[in-house]
């Protein structure tokens, strides 16, 4: 993604993104005076106490420092306001009794002067609750970003919150711009973003890391990218952060016939940033006006796990298929190779060039 570039530009600073996943450690070298200690107290049930590094990993490939050998993220002067939501990998009864609701996160959220939420994690099945808060949070002006899903090789059930208007929903790409074959797809797939082969905590012991990948980091990743946006623009609203996000994305298909498998294309924030001149759409314009408006639907060619044969599949991959911890009905990220914390910081350089995929369209 070329980020040396990118920080001569903006490096995220002034943007506070809301991390929503196991919980975020404040105390990692690559995080100290990156989290700020301003969850509300309604909904900050040990929000700094991470049970799985999950929500940590998350934090650091957004706003990560890089000090102490830890990961650099892509907005290191961005700040992280830190939650923990309740989810079947909580197996603490007392942690499942207080750990808030989604909706009760979200609307806090919305109430603050957080500009962007994170959502690294999904479930199968729609909540009237949920909605409605992702709705009040879109009023108040918030841009974001859910995960879309690890489980295309066996199910490929539609995944919220990345379904819900005015969720951004991302799928994760290799460092050539080909999609992994886990990504979950459909009509709710809006970008896609970095998720292969990306450095994480291996566990809740915050140790050492792991090589992963999974529709989680890629989801960090492009929230990352809009703080860069928004850090250099600060007067722009969220519809014009994530339009700048869409008109820039890396593809080989016309805009207005976004991909299954991909959406709308690579993200690639560099696109904004170098162009001084690069003028955004009307404050007020929805950049996902179709999809919020005809609503989720299935993907007949995608929904078969046999679709990884067809002439619509994605690029094969590496790995298989992983999925967020912190989710209400998936398993934690699969890791494939241990990395001892060393002197030198694992700096963020995935990747974010041309795209050349089989794909699926989405509207016949």
């Amino acid at each position: 993604m070329k980020a040396d570039e990118m920080w001569k530009v903006s490096t995220g600073k002034g943007v506070k993104v809301a991390v929503v996943d196991s919980g975020v450690s404040p105390d990692t070298p690559s995080l100290k005076g990156q989290v700020l200690d301003e969850t509300p107290h309604a909904v900050g049930y040990k929000a700094t106490k991470d049970y799985t590094g999950h929500g940590t990993t998350m934090a650091e490939l957004i706003a990560g420092t890089g000090a102490g050998g830890g990961l650099k993220g892509l907005a290191p002067e961005a700040k992280i306001v830190p939650y923990r939501i309740n989810a079947d990998s909580l197996k603490d009864k007392v942690d499942q009794e207080n750990a808030p609701k989604l909706a009760d996160v979200i609307r806090a959220i919305a109430d603050s002067d957080v500009k962007i939420i994170s959502m690294s994690f999904g479930a199968d099945a729609e909540n009237s609750e949920d909605l409605a808060a992702f709705k009040y949070a879109h009023s108040k002006g918030k841009l974001m970003f859910a995960a879309a899903g690890n489980e295309a090789q066996k199910k490929n059930l539609i995944g919220y919150p990345a379904a819900y208007p005015y969720v951004v929903g991302i799928a994760a790409s290799d460092e050539d711009g080909s999609v992994g074959k886990f990504s979950e797809h459909g009509n709710y797939v809006d970008l896609a973003s970095p998720g292969l082969s990306v450095p994480v905590w291996c566990d809740e012991k915050l140790k050492a890391y792991c090589l992963s990948q999974g529709t989680s980091q890629a989801t960090a990743i492009a929230s990352a990218s809009a703080a860069l946006v928004w850090s250099a623009h600060p007067d722009w609203t969220a519809n014009q952060v994530l339009a700048s996000l869409i008109d820039t994305a890396g593809r080989d298909w016309a805009r207005d016939d976004p991909s299954t498998y991909l959406g709308y294309g690579l993200i690639r924030p560099r696109k904004v940033l170098e162009d001084s001149g690069y003028k955004p759409v009307a404050a007020d314009t929805d950049p996902l006006a179709t999809e919020n408006a005809e609503g989720v639907e299935e993907d007949p060619s995608a929904a078969s796990p046999s679709a990884s044969t067809s002439s619509q599949a994605p690029k094969d991959t590496s790995g298989g298929a992983t999925s967020a911890a912190g989710s209400s009905s998936e398993s934690s990220d699969d890791t494939t190779m241990w990395v001892t914390l060393g002197a030198a910081a694992a700096v963020l350089v995935v990747g974010g060039g041309a795209f050349a995929v089989i794909r699926s369209r989405r509207r016949t």
